[in-house]
C-alpha cells in the first residue's frame, strides 16, 4: 500500500478499472497513434509507485507508450488490491514501448536510475514492501548486458554510499493495471502532487541528482497545493526515512537536539525577504521581518510567524535550565528561546539553520505559501 496517503486517495475513487494483460489493448493503443508496432521495443522497470514512474519516460522523444502494471510474480491477472497485499510476488512496474531508432535502451536506463533510490531493498520512500522494490526486467540478452553495465557504472561512480540493490531479472509477463492508475499524474493532478510531495521521492532526487534537470519527469511537486492542506495530511516519516531525506547534520540537529557551529551555518547572515519553514514538515515558523542580527552566529528572531507551530519544552541539559523550541508538526528540535532579545517582545529565538528551509518571497506563491505574500507588500 502507498501508506495512509494512498488509502485516502483510493477510497475516493469510484470507477473500477478492468484488468488487462499484455497484448490486445496495448496494440490498439499503438495503432491509434499511427505507429508501426513491429519496429517498437519494450522496456519494463520497477521503481516503486508506478504513478511516479510514468511521467519521466512519457516526455522522452522516441517513447510511444508508458503503461502501469504488474510483473515478476506468480499470480495471473492480479488486481491492485492483491499486489498491494504483497502475496502475489508481483512488483509495480511501468512497461515502455519505444522506437529504438529514436531512443536507445541506455537512455531509458539513465532516466530509470535518476528517478529511484537504488539502495533501498525494502521498497521506495514511503512505500515499503516487496511489491515496491526496484528491478529491471530485461527482454533480451542485449538489455541484460546493458543493464548490468549501467548498474556497475553507477555503483562505481560513488554517487551512493550504500550498495546498489536493484535486481536485474528476466521478463516473463506483464499485466496492465486498472484504468484509474493509467496516467494518474494527469487525471488526478492534485492527489498525485500531494502524494508525490509527501512520499519523500522528490527530496531524495533533489539531494542526489540536483544537477540533473530531468530527475522529475513532470516537473511537479506539491508546490501549488497550499501549505495548510499539506499539513492537514502530514505524517512524520519514520527514522530510516528521515536519515535518507536529511543531511547528517540536519538529522542530528532535528532528531537528536544537536547544535551546528556559530557563524558557519546557512542562514545566520541571510538578509533576504521570505519565511523560514521546518525542514521536515514544511510548516511555517518565522519571518525575515522578525529576524535580527544578534551577534551569536545563529539565525535569531524576536517572534514566531505562526505561534501555534512552536512548542516550548524545558531543557535541563548542559547543567542549566533553558527553554527548547520545537516544531509542532515535524517535532523537530529548532533551538532555544531566551529573554534577552530586543523590543517589542524582548525575546530571542536562537535557531539552527539546519532545522530550517528558507522560502524567498518571490517563491511563496508557487511553493504553496501564497497567503504570506501580503507580509512583504
Amino acid at each position: 500500500m502507498k501508506g495512509l496517503l494512498t488509502v485516502c486517495f483510493l477510497s475516493l475513487l469510484l470507477i473500477l478499472g478492468c484488468v488487462r494483460s499484455d497484448g490486445e489493448e496495448m496494440k490498439m493503443s499503438i495503432e491509434s497513434k499511427d505507429v508501426n508496432p513491429d519496429r517498437l521495443a519494450k522496456a519494463t522497470f520497477a521503481g516503486g509507485c508506478f504513478w511516479c514512474m510514468e511521467p519521466p519516460f512519457e516526455k522522452l522523444d522516441g517513447v510511444v507508450e508508458v503503461i502501469s502494471g504488474y510483473s515478476g510474480g506468480h499470480k495471473v491477472d492480479p488486481t491492485y488490491e492483491e499486489v498491494s497485499a504483497g502475496g502475489t510476488g508481483h512488483l509495480e512496474v511501468v512497461q515502455i514501448l519505444y522506437d529504438p531508432e529514436k531512443i536507445g535502451f541506455e537512455k531509458l536506463l539513465e532516466v530509470f536510475w535518476r528517478n529511484i533510490d537504488p539502495t533501498d531493498e525494502y521498497g521506495q520512500f514511503v512505500d515499503q514492501g516487496p511489491q515496491y522494490a526496484t528491478a529491471i526486467f530485461y527482454h533480451d540478452e542485449d538489455q541484460k548486458r546493458l543493464a548490468e553495465a549501467s548498474m556497475d557504472k553507477l555503483q562505481n561512480s560513488g554517487k551512493f554510499d550504500r550498495p546498489i540493490v536493484t535486481r536485474i531479472r528476466p521478463f516473463e509477463a506483464f499485466y496492465e493495471a486498472e484504468d484509474y492508475h493509467q496516467d494518474y499524474y494527469q487525471t488526478h493532478k492534485t492527489r498525485y502532487k500531494f502524494y508525490r510531495s509527501m512520499s519523500g521521492r522528490d527530496r531524495f532526487l533533489q539531494r542526489n541528482w540536483k544537477e540533473d534537470e530531468e530527475m522529475d519527469g513532470d516537473g511537479s511537486t506539491a508546490a501549488d497545493i497550499d501549505i495548510d492542506t499539506r499539513l492537514k495530511n502530514f505524517r512524520k516519516p519514520g527514522d530510516q526515512e528521515l536519515k535518507k531525506r536529511l543531511t547528517p547534520l540536519q538529522y542530528e540537529v532535528t532528531q537528536h537536539e544537536g547544535t551546528e557551529l556559530a557563524f558557519d551555518n546557512e542562514y545566520w547572515d541571510n538578509k533576504l525577504d521570505g519565511i523560514y519553514v521546518d525542514i521536515v514538515s514544511g510548516e511555517p515558523l518565522f519571518s525575515s521581518l522578525d529576524k535580527y542580527r544578534s551577534g551569536t552566529g545563529w539565525p535569531s528572531f524576536t517572534k514566531p510567524l505562526e505561534p501555534d507551530n512552536i512548542v516550548e519544552k524545558t531543557d535541563r541539559r548542559l547543567w542549566q535550565v533553558r527553554t527548547e523550541v520545537r516544531s509542532r508538526y515535524g517535532d523537530s528540535h529548532l533551538g532555544h528561546v531566551f529573554p534577552d532579545g530586543p523590543p517589542p517582545t524582548g525575546l530571542r529565538y536562537c535557531l539552527n539553520s539546519s532545522a530550517l528551509r528558507f522560502i524567498p518571497k518571490e517563491e511563496l506563491e508557487e511553493r504553496g505559501y501564497g497567503k504570506y505574500l501580503n507580509l512583504f507588500n
